[in-house]
């Protein structure tokens, strides 16, 4: 979901994406070397090259963020170090996929809260988190909750998806760090694998999103459980968005789709439009290669379900 009132944040993590007032920055995961951000902010326009190293692949994913409407004019980049990575190693028939993390020597891990430049972050409506964030480092954990508690003191609405990751820290950690989070956030995103995981709540989809939206004080939980549906709870109500079954090319990002559409909506003011959008935005993200959805709400916009041509 583009352009500028969405930005996703993508299975192996985004970088911290400080977006115009009306779109969603995200403070993520690539962070990194004269690949990728810079811890020197140095506009694109004017690079110092004595600061400012080019590197192809730092040049390719900042072109790929452009070429979806976002705003990279804070990218941060540094001379040295390396791009963090993920291998996925998909799986077919009754094998789980799996995948290996590799983010260790990055300099994203070394983040500081004095780094960010944090009027204009937060010069927004919305500021996206995600546990995978929060999972790097201390150094990391700290600065996403360092962003959730200014943005709540700003005004500024905070979004928080806990994407666990077993590989990246046990549950114990991660419920420890939400604890610390939770009281800042108004929108919370949760599976029901992850709600029972690092929450201990269990029972059926609704139940779950009701726990969920108890426990954490949020204004609404939206909760997904695979294929079943997506449940969601909040205070004028509670309700659920069946999930029409498609053929699966591709699973990362299709969580993303979601949370990118029940934004759009969020920031509409309509929670049952968002979760509309999302649910078509997740079931298209599943049906391409690439973890990158692009997708507008007027693509979705289709009367009836109709997926002829457009001519």
């Amino acid at each position: 979901m583009m352009p500028s009132s969405i930005v996703r944040a993508s299975e192996n993590g985004r970088p911290f994406l400080p977006v115009g007032r009306g779109s969603i920055p995200s403070i993520n995961d690539h962070w990194a070397s004269d690949s990728n951000w810079n811890r020197d902010t140095i506009p694109d326009s004017q690079p110092d090259p004595e600061l400012f190293i080019r590197h192809a692949l730092g040049d390719l994913i900042l072109s790929e963020y452009r070429s979806a409407g976002v705003d990279v004019s804070l990218s941060r980049r540094t001379p040295d170090g390396r791009v963090a990575l993920y291998f996925l190693e998909p799986g077919a028939g009754g094998m789980a996929a799996q995948v290996t993390f590799d983010r260790l020597h990055t300099p994203f891990r070394d983040i500081s809260v004095t780094d960010l430049d944090w009027d204009r972050l937060l010069d927004t409506r919305v500021l996206f988190l995600t546990g995978i964030t929060a999972a790097l480092t201390e150094a990391t954990s700290a600065v996403v909750i360092e962003a959730a508690r200014r943005a709540r003191a700003a005004g500024v609405t905070v979004a928080l998806d806990v994407n666990h990751r077993p590989a990246l820290w046990t549950s114990n950690a991660a419920a420890a760090t939400f604890a610390e989070l939770l009281p800042f956030v108004q929108t919370l995103f949760c599976s029901r694998r992850d709600a029972e995981t690092v929450f201990g709540i269990t029972g059926d989809g609704p139940t779950i999103a009701r726990e969920l939206q108890v426990m954490s004080g949020a204004e609404r939980v939206i909760s997904t459980d695979g294929a079943h549906a997506v449940y969601w709870a909040a205070e004028e109500g509670a309700g659920s968005v069946p999930v029409a079954p498609v053929t699966v090319v591709d699973r990362p990002g299709a969580g993303d789709a979601l949370v990118s559409g029940v934004l759009h909506g969020l920031l509409d003011g309509d929670l049952a439009e968002g979760l509309r959008v999302g649910v078509q935005a997740a079931s298209i993200a599943l049906t391409h290669y690439g973890d990158l959805t692009r997708v507008s709400a007027r693509d979705l916009a289709v009367s009836g379900g109709d997926t002829d041509i457009r001519r």
